[in-house]
C-alpha cells in the first residue's frame, strides 16, 4: 500500500488496523530469515526471493527504490547468473539455500526461483549451453521428477550433463549432506564415479 500524502508504511498499517482492515500479528507471523537477489549479467538486481520461518517463500522486484511483492513482467534469470556465465562447470540444484551451501564449499551453483514446480525457460538452457552441468535434485518425489524434466531439457544442449543420485536416502538435499559431516573432496570423488548423460 502507498500513501500519496507521504505517510510511512507503519502509519498506514496502524490506520488500517484501527478500522479492523488489517489483521493483527500472530505468534505464527512469518519472519524473513534469508534474502536471495537475482541479478543480470552486469550484477544489477532484477528480483529477489525471501525465505521465511515458518518455512515459506515470496518474491519481490525493485520499484522506485523499494522492493514490491510479485515479479510482474520482470526478466527471469538463473540465480547467481554472473558467476554461472564465467564457469565451465555449474551445479544445478532445487533451491537458493543449496546454491549458497555449494558456494561455501568452493563450487559454482545455480537454481531458478520457485523450486521444483518452477517453469524452466529456454533462456536458462541457453545460459548453460556448452557447460558441464551437475544436477543434484532434492531427495524426494518432486525432486526426482524435476531431475527427469531438466534432463530432457538439457541433454544434448549442455557440454556434459551429470545427474547425481548418490545421496543417502536419509538426507533431503545437498545442504543436509554437508551438514552430516561430508566434504567437498567426498563430493568430487562421488562425481568422478558417476556417468554423464
Amino acid at each position: 500500500m502507498k500513501c500519496h500524502a507521504g505517510c510511512s508504511q507503519k502509519d498506514i498499517i496502524a490506520a488500517l488496523r484501527s478500522r479492523n482492515l488489517w489483521p493483527e500479528a500472530t505468534s505464527r507471523e512469518r519472519i524473513v530469515v534469508a534474502t536471495y537477489v537475482y541479478r543480470d549479467e552486469n550484477g544489477a538486481p532484477l528480483f529477489r526471493v525471501c525465505r521465511t520461518e515458518p518455512k515459506g517463500f515470496y518474491q519481490q522486484r525493485p520499484s522506485a527504490g523499494l522492493w514490491v511483492n510479485g515479479l510482474g513482467k520482470t526478466r527471469r534469470v538463473l540465480y547467481r547468473l554472473p558467476e554461472v556465465i564465467e564457469a565451465p562447470i555449474v551445479f544445478l540444484v532445487e533451491g537458493e539455500k543449496d546454491v549458497e551451501t555449494l558456494r561455501e564449499w568452493g563450487f559454482v551453483a545455480t537454481t531458478v526461483a520457485g523450486g521444483a514446480k518452477a517453469k524452466w525457460l529456454s533462456e536458462y538452457t541457453d545460459t548453460l549451453r556448452g557447460r558441464e552441468v551437475i544436477l543434484i535434485p532434492d531427495n524426494d518425489g518432486p525432486g526426482w521428477q524435476r531431475a527427469v524434466e531438466l534432463s530432457h531439457e538439457l541433454a544434448g544442449k549442455v557440454g556434459r550433463l551429470v545427474v547425481l543420485n548418490e545421496l543417502p536416502r536419509d538426507v533431503k538435499d545437498i545442504s543436509e549432506w554437508f551438514q552430516a559431516g561430508h566434504s567437498e573432496t567426498e563430493l568430487i570423488a562421488i562425481l568422478e564415479g558417476v556417468h554423464a548423460t
